[in-house]
């Protein structure tokens, strides 16, 4: 069990697989989502683009407790040249996934920590690479319909019915769920925000 007796963790995001990670991590923390404006930051390479976004919704909500570390994140999916974010429509849900159909795509989660008071900010991000099985227009028309794909980047989720898409992956698996929790944990035992409780 990781220790962490006064919560100073703070997790900027509403994404509710991102606060289950942590909760399974054993981790102390408050969920408080800002109100950072993703469209101010410009496209650029996946790994970039997903770490200033990282990067501003930590800072962003860092402003008002200057005293607590302060964790934001952004995953994407890049396939082909294209970054694919959470679907705006069925449509966009089918062409997302006949894109994905088949393929080898990366996904990226960009994660910041920033702690106002002590002037640190401190980002990086992870890929992990997914192969999807070939998947029938009868397959992607059942998946839309049941909800899932849209309010997911790439149109679905790993860790849920999408899970018969996936058929390997190279790379961390909760990176695709949505935080390298790996990494993250090495970062925050590293600068001592938690450590672990031994009976």
């Amino acid at each position: 069990m990781l220790a962490d007796p006064s919560p100073i963790l703070i997790l900027a995001s509403q994404s509710p697989r991102r606060k289950y990670l942590f909760e399974q991590a054993g981790l102390t923390f408050d969920v408080i989502p800002g109100d950072f404006d993703e469209a101010s930051v410009s496209l650029s390479d996946p790994h970039q683009y997903v770490t200033d976004l990282a990067t501003g919704k930590a800072a962003n909500v860092a402003t008002h407790y200057p005293d607590r570390w302060v964790i934001g994140a952004d995953t994407i999916v890049f396939s082909e040249g294209h970054i694919l974010g959470k679907p705006a429509s069925e449509e966009d849900a089918r062409n997302m996934l006949k894109l994905l159909s088949g393929r080898v795509h990366q996904v990226y989660t960009g994660y910041a920590f920033v702690c106002v008071s002590k002037g640190r900010t401190e980002t990086d991000a992870v890929k992990t690479d997914v192969l999807f099985k070939d998947l029938s227009d009868t397959e992607i028309a059942w998946y839309i319909r049941t909800g899932e794909p849209f309010d997911k980047a790439g149109a679905y989720a790993i860790q849920g019915i999408g899970t018969f898409l996936v058929r390997r992956i190279n790379g961390s698996y909760t990176n695709v769920v949505g935080l390298p929790v790996c990494e993250v944990i090495e970062f925050l035992l590293k600068e001592r925000i938690v450590g672990f409780e031994i009976a």
